[in-house]
């Protein structure tokens, strides 16, 4: 960030502002004595070349703009989990209360709009963004992606590599959203796949820190091999603690209520893991990043889509962005800014004109874009999973 010339008041904000936004608020414990993140740990600006436009919408707010937009809010973070909260119960009684009936279907498929509500909140735990106290904010983080079968601090490490290689040859997100559009015949297949589990094994090789490989790279990218030796340890932990609640809870389902139990517990959680969930995870990722044409800055490699307006927009909104993760230019613009504070920064940078050109669409535009033919091979831009 552009540091405050009017003294040593504003060049320190600006420079506290900068280490927040530059490490997404790492670790404390992974911090030098000048209070920067240790190499491998860091959510680097993204400033590939040209570059030019990303260097400018960065600009845009000065240390002290930016720094009420940082600021964390216990309160809100704990009535998005509310939030969460309720909408797992009601689909929760709604798949027991038409048990056995083909109605059933809607509480699993709702079940899965709300585990996914879940994964962004862990997302926002992995960006150290959950809760002010940092251990709390990774316990409950930990928690919240033991319960979906996600390590929550292997994906720490798996996105911090997004944000810092976006488009590029270790961005290990591209196997799933580079190289729209593929045809509808294409992404109807995958969705479908998604939707009976075909493909959740690699969805959680990709949380578990092993993405699928890029062919234009011929790469099977490993975080854990480029990170610090504190989130390498942690992630490998974390992951003996996801496998040991998923062999514990169907013990303690049947413990309290015999095969049943574990029945219930299978087809209430289970089930909507596997197949639900997935069509989702896939379409939005697509919707985040795919068919685009400017892969030179944030600006027009990550794409916001419009939640507001029409009821199309409402909808699929609804569907596919809770907790306002449909800001997905902004935050990786500013992955410092919580979840709550997306809608006012984006309404800044539109003002100020920072977002004109950029990729701001309605969501029916974006489906009109994934699902146009399919682009020349040499176009691609990689395989997909």
């Amino acid at each position: 960030m552009q540091q405050d010339s009017t003294g040593s008041k504003g060049a320190s904000l600006a420079s506290s502002v900068a280490n927040v936004q530059a490490v997404a608020a790492g670790p404390d414990s992974g911090r030098t004595a000048q209070g920067e993140a240790m190499l491998g740990e860091e959510f680097r600006d993204d400033l590939r070349a040209p570059g030019a436009r990303n260097a400018q919408a960065r600009k845009a707010l000065s240390a002290q703009e930016l720094q009420p937009f940082t600021q964390l809010d216990d309160v809100r973070s704990l009535l998005a989990m509310a939030q969460t909260g309720v909408l797992l119960v009601v689909a929760g009684a709604l798949i027991v209360g038409l048990w056995g009936s083909p109605w059933m279907l809607a509480g699993i498929a709702l079940m899965g709009i709300a585990q996914h509500s879940l994964f962004i909140l862990s997302h926002e735990a992995a960006h150290y963004r959950l809760l002010s106290h940092r251990g709390a904010n990774d316990g409950l983080g930990r928690l919240i992606g033991m319960s979906s079968g996600v390590s929550m601090c292997t994906y720490r490490v798996t996105h911090r590599l997004h944000h810092n290689n976006l488009y590029g040859s270790e961005d290990p997100d591209t196997a799933i959203h580079g190289g729209y559009p593929r045809g509808n015949a294409y992404l109807l297949r995958k969705l479908a796949q998604d939707s009976v589990g075909w493909n959740a094994w690699k969805t959680y090789a990709y949380f578990f820190g092993a993405p699928a490989i890029n062919e234009d790279t011929q790469r099977a990218i490993r975080p854990l091999d480029d990170t610090s030796p504190q989130l390498r340890k942690a992630a490998r932990q974390d992951r003996y603690w996801v496998v040991g609640a998923h062999i514990a809870m169907p013990l303690l389902a049947y413990a309290l209520a015999g095969w049943h139990g574990v029945a219930v517990y299978l087809v209430v959680w289970i089930v909507p893991l596997m197949t639900a969930l997935q069509p989702i995870l896939r379409l939005r990722a697509i919707c985040e990043h795919g068919a685009v044409s400017d892969l030179s800055s944030p600006l027009t490699a990550a794409r916001s889509n419009r939640t507001w307006g029409s009821w199309s927009n409402r909808l699929l909104g609804g569907l596919l962005f809770p907790h306002h993760v449909n800001y997905h230019l902004e935050h990786h613009l500013y992955p410092a800014v919580p979840h709550y504070h997306l809608p006012a920064l984006h309404r800044v940078l539109q003002a100020r004109g920072v977002l004109d050109g950029a990729e701001v669409r309605d969501l029916p535009d974006t489906l009109h874009l994934i699902f146009a033919p399919r682009k020349p091979k040499a176009a691609a831009g990689g395989d997909h999973v």
